[in-house]
């Protein structure tokens, strides 16, 4: 059975002590849930959030990963490196990642296969624009994302595979798809690995929706039968709403 799981992408924001003001705040108040739940620091905060977060049952994760081991690569992080600190998981693909810092689906397949290499879980993002939506083209745009990044991958890979579905016209713009949107799209991605894969792989993938989930709108979109949890970008910065979040779950 697939897993349930909420996860806060924190992108560029909060200092050390903001950090752990908000992470004693999110494990006083987690509520009693089967689902997963994991937030995401900035680097420099993550060994010191993986260590605050030892006696709770919220996981730290890392934001993203170089595909190589080592090397002349500035500013970069490795798999080992997150591996050292105790990261058990990494998003990769986000749509911030491929717009401002030119990630392409080559590139992605190159950090996806680094990261399963060091047995680390991967949480991929795709999703389409607003010009994809507008002119019918946005299932042609996630198959392509999708399969360009993981269908090389052994069948026995996709058991550390985590999806997150973002339709980025829906991040930050206070625009969301809607319920029947998300899980017409997510069903989409379920047929689809099924014609690559097969049925049971394709059932037992986690599908995370992420455009704009707010504790207003998360119990609807977390209703429907192919939405697994949700990836969370502004409302995971208020512990208030995070846990409304998880608690809609």
């Amino acid at each position: 059975m697939r897993s349930k799981i909420v996860a806060g992408n924190w992108k560029m924001n909060k200092n050390l002590a903001e950090t752990e003001a908000l992470l004693t705040e999110l494990a006083a108040k987690l509520p009693d849930t089967n689902a997963e739940v994991m937030v995401a620091p900035t680097f420099v905060n993550l060994a010191t959030a993986v260590h605050s977060l030892e006696s709770s049952t919220i996981n730290a994760i890392a934001q993203n990963m170089h595909f190589a081991e080592s090397g002349a690569y500035t500013g970069e992080i490795s798999g080992d490196m997150l591996v050292s600190i105790g990261v058990s998981t990494v998003i990769l693909g986000h749509s911030e990642r491929r717009a401002y810092f030119g990630e392409t689906d080559e590139i992605l397949e190159k950090k996806v296969k680094a990261a399963l290499a060091k047995n680390l879980r991967v949480m991929f993002c795709f999703g389409e624009e607003l010009a994809d939506r507008k002119s019918g083209n946005h299932f042609k745009v996630v198959e392509s994302q999708i399969k360009n990044a993981l269908f090389s991958l052994d069948a026995s890979a996709w058991s550390s595979i985590i999806l997150a579905y973002e339709p980025v016209w829906a991040i930050g713009t206070g625009e969301t798809a809607s319920a029947d949107q998300a899980q017409e799209m997510h069903a989409f991605i379920r047929k689809t690995i099924t014609e690559a894969y097969n049925e049971e792989i394709a059932n037992n993938v986690s599908i995370l929706y992420g455009g704009s989930v707010k504790p207003a709108n998360a119990e609807e979109i977390f209703s429907k039968p192919d939405v697994d949890g949700g990836l969370i970008g502004g409302a995971a910065l208020v512990a208030d709403n995070f846990v409304d979040i998880i608690k809609a779950i």
